[in-house]
């Protein structure tokens, strides 16, 4: 397993251990979104009919702004990513996951 899937593991065990809602939520990993939206490239796509929380891995690490593309940053960046597309996911903004907040 590499550290793109580990993070996003450890991420996934926080989010669902404070959200109930998320405990029956599958998050899957994907290589790229098959199209742009209005918004630029997803990082996430989000199918609640199924359950599913798809994220993508090229966006994730690779559209980093210049200077933040260390092993810092794309960790941060996929744990932003994890907690941005399982807030979407609840209807919930994402500072709302903290131990304290449910």
């Amino acid at each position: 397993m590499d550290r793109f899937d580990t993070t996003i593991g450890a991420a996934v065990e926080f989010l669902r251990g404070t959200w109930p809602e998320l405990q029956e939520v599958r998050f899957e990993i994907g290589a790229l979104p098959l199209h742009a939206d209005t918004t630029g490239i997803p990082r996430w796509r989000i199918d609640r009919d199924e359950g599913r929380i798809v994220l993508f891995r090229i966006p994730i690490e690779r559209l980093l702004p210049p200077g933040h593309d260390d092993g810092m940053h794309r960790r941060i960046a996929i744990e932003s990513a994890v907690f941005r597309a399982a807030a979407e996911y609840v209807g919930k903004d994402p500072w709302e996951f903290g131990p304290d907040q449910g």
